[in-house]
């Protein structure tokens, strides 16, 4: 029984976690780290630059579409430069 439960159990957990997003300054880290700009980013993920600059700001999240993508995007930056995904003290 609980072989047969583990797997939608695992499909669960995945679309969950597919559309976690780390914490705006760490987005932004990441995207400084692979050297590309909000518009690139931008561009690949179909939105426009404004909308990056306010995910990265913390003023407003993606919508369920864009924040897959984005969220992907972001695993795949972290992969690359994981040192990125380190939390750093602000300049507030």
């Amino acid at each position: 029984m609980e072989a047969a439960m583990s797997d939608p159990l695992r499909r669960i957990d995945a679309l969950v976690d597919s559309d976690i997003l780390p914490s705006p300054r760490v987005r932004q880290q990441l995207r400084v780290a692979a050297g590309l700009t909000q518009a690139e980013v931008a561009h690949a993920i179909g939105v426009q630059r404004v909308a990056v600059a306010r995910w990265e700001a913390g003023l407003t999240k993606p919508h369920r579409g864009n924040r897959l993508k984005y969220a992907h995007f972001l695993r795949r930056l972290a992969e690359k430069y994981p040192a990125a995904t380190q939390e750093t003290p602000g300049e507030d």
